[in-house]
């Protein structure tokens, strides 16, 4: 029984639906495109632009199955998180990297970055790795018309916008551009594991220059590190060392958000008196230390305003990734 079938989740305030998938691409070494559909997906969508929304997959248990919601109730979560995660499946979350079609034809688009299959190796890796039209999967997505969250894009009254991140970042930096105002300035910084991962069809405004940084045999964020640096300060130099003790493994510091317990704005806050980061709006995604290197040097080293960056660790290397 498909999750609509269910009148409370239909009275949801986000879809929450058993789709399948129409198509798939393996569009470089690091990217798996999935297109899926399904009715429920005729009412996703935001009031405004896209940006970075994030939204959820449950992938099939060990046994391929998928959970059944014909029964979900207000305690549906804790319910569902008490069952073992290779009973129940997994949940991780993804950025929506574009909604197309409309009514019963509406699909939805996801890119999924993929390695080989090795230790570290997560459910969302290795079920792309073997997608094909025909699975089936479980979303919980925007649902047109109510507030769902997953958009972290806030640059208030910013003049200059610094976008930077790694692969798992892409499909956010590349709905931020594509929604951008086309009078929009600044920079975007994308760090990927080869020359073949550069997303071509990035479309940015003009005056937003759009920098790949094909990684090959050099440390995780290196160059990603010395390219923020120097398009801020004018000098490039090397990532610090940040050692596992000193990445917060909930990672995620927004002007409005502080996975740490800092004192937070209600919204962001742009200084825009005189001084070199004056007008200034940052957002920074990826590997959480090549983050949490780059949030040590803009802000305390730097003395960028916290209300003007955000800062967001989207997975960590070596260890296994929550919902």
């Amino acid at each position: 029984m498909t999750a609509t079938k269910n009148e409370y989740v239909a009275s949801l305030p986000m879809i929450l639906d058993e789709v399948e998938v129409q198509r798939v691409e393996r569009v470089s070494p690091s990217f798996v495109r999935i297109e899926l559909a399904g009715p429920g997906l005729a009412e996703c969508g935001t009031a405004g632009p896209l940006y970075d929304q994030r939204m959820k997959v449950v992938f099939p248990n060990a046994a391929g199955n998928l959970p059944s919601f014909a029964d979900m109730n207000e305690s549906w979560w804790d319910t569902w998180m008490q069952i073992p995660e290779e009973e129940r499946g997994s949940m991780r979350t993804y950025t929506i990297r574009d909604l197309a079609g409309s009514g019963a034809g509406s699909r939805l688009v996801v890119d999924i970055v993929v390695h080989e299959p090795g230790e570290h190796s997560g459910p969302g890796n290795e079920w792309a790795l073997r997608a094909q039209p025909g699975d089936r999967l479980i979303v919980l997505a925007p649902r047109r018309g109510h507030e769902f969250g997953g958009i972290e894009w806030s640059p208030g009254t910013a003049t200059r916008l610094l976008l930077a991140g790694d692969e798992t970042a892409v499909p956010a930096i590349r709905g931020v551009l594509r929604d951008l105002p086309a009078d929009a300035t600044g920079a975007a910084f994308v760090e990927v594991p080869s020359a073949e991962d550069i997303q071509r069809d990035v479309v940015a405004p003009e005056g937003v220059e759009v920098t790949w940084l094909p990684r090959g045999d050099a440390p995780r964020g290196a160059s990603l590190h010395a390219a923020v640096i120097a398009w801020l300060t004018g000098t490039a130099e090397t990532a610090p060392a940040v050692g596992d003790d000193e990445v917060d493994p909930d990672l995620w510091e927004t002007p409005v958000h502080s996975s740490s317990g800092e004192q937070v704005a209600e919204a962001t806050r742009v200084p825009m008196a005189d001084g070199p980061y004056a007008g200034l709006y940052a957002w920074i995604a990826g590997e959480s230390k090549v983050v949490t290197g780059l949030r040590r040097r803009l802000v305390n080293d730097l003395g960028i305003d916290r209300g003007q960056v955000a800062f967001m660790g989207y997975w960590r290397e070596g260890v296994a990734m929550r919902s």
